[in-house]
């Protein structure tokens, strides 16, 4: 493969899997997060996301995941946190393969805004916490395993979000989720189907 550079541009691969958060702002829609997911990089990193998106992942027979969890971090400039469907605060730590995982690679770099990353509190702590760029930060190269990136349009809906009023931690003022009902994903290799919350 050839090295790529700008990773927030990096052309499309159609065999990567792509998903869709439709997004409220204070229980207001505000659009689709639609992002293609590096499963030709990162595919630990982003089988563990993808479950978490389409509630494959289950404990006591219910679905775990993403579904109505909130971004509980937002910093303008620099990143959107979200992924703590345990606590909501940004300390619960879980993952598919256990509580954490270690890093994939470092093969993606934090070259621009709408860069999907795994949060984590240090080497090898990967769970269910990610975050959006939303700017280049380059920082985090190394540190970070950057598993996809927001497509086309949706890059509107992330700058809806960093727009959003925080207080104290960064923490939104106003609740920013995704919304209770249909999430959409494309698996690799076949059609869009519909999974309902």
């Amino acid at each position: 493969m050839a090295e790529v550079t700008q990773w927030h541009l990096r052309p499309p691969n159609p065999s990567n899997p792509i998903i869709f958060f439709d997004i409220a702002i204070g229980g207001v829609p505000a659009g689709r997060i639609k992002a293609e997911l590096f499963n030709d990089i990162a595919p630990k990193t982003c089988e563990n996301f993808r479950q978490f998106c389409t509630g494959e992942h289950r404990k006591a027979q219910q679905p775990v995941g993403y579904k109505r969890c909130a971004f509980h971090r937002v910093i303008k400039g620099f990143m959107l946190q979200g992924g703590d469907f345990l606590q909501g605060d940004g300390t619960g730590c879980v993952s598919i393969y256990g509580s954490k995982f270690a890093d994939e690679n470092f093969t993606g770099k934090h070259t621009g805004p709408g860069l999907l990353s795994m949060a984590n509190s240090g080497p090898n702590t990967n769970g269910c916490q990610f975050f959006i760029t939303c700017a280049k930060t380059d920082w985090l190269d190394n540190k970070h395993c950057v598993f996809g990136r927001v497509l086309g349009d949706s890059l509107l809906v992330v700058r809806k979000i960093e727009n959003v009023a925080t207080g104290q931690n960064n923490q939104p003022k106003i609740q920013v989720t995704d919304l209770p009902g249909t999430l959409l994903v494309k698996e690799l290799g076949s059609s869009t189907r519909q999974l309902h919350a």
